[in-house]
């Protein structure tokens, strides 16, 4: 049975940083497309990361390049969204998943199967 389960979320002031980890249980993250998405409060589930296949490419949102990194942890099966410079308009729950693309990038919900729990970030002004 594959699970994510996510941690890191929380209360986080205006341009502070924030890691948010996805660790894993019956599948093997680095061989698997995955991906971080984020929901904000009346909104759809956007796409903010992807990392392709075999680990080596990664694929992020164009206006969150450069705020945003994924580091996996491959001896823990863990990954993480290191996320720079926070601001109000990042609060959302984030999500990690997995099983994605057999090759490439998935950068809509449909192309995973695995999801994580969902960890609230809530960034205060």
């Amino acid at each position: 049975q594959v699970q994510l389960v996510e941690s890191g979320g929380g209360l986080v002031q205006a341009g502070a940083s924030l890691r948010h980890y996805c660790a894993a249980s019956g599948r093997t993250l680095s061989t698997y497309a995955m991906g971080w998405f984020r929901q904000a409060p009346g909104k759809e589930r956007e796409f903010v990361v992807a990392i392709n296949e075999n680990g080596a490419r990664t694929k992020y949102e164009d206006t969150e390049k450069g705020r945003f990194t994924n580091t996996g942890e491959n001896a823990k099966n863990t990954v993480y969204l290191e996320m720079k410079v926070q601001r109000p308009e990042d609060t959302a729950v984030y999500y990690c998943a997995t099983d994605g693309p057999r090759f490439g990038f998935g950068v809509t919900e449909g192309e995973y199967h695995y999801w994580g729990q969902g960890t609230q970030v809530t960034v205060s002004s």
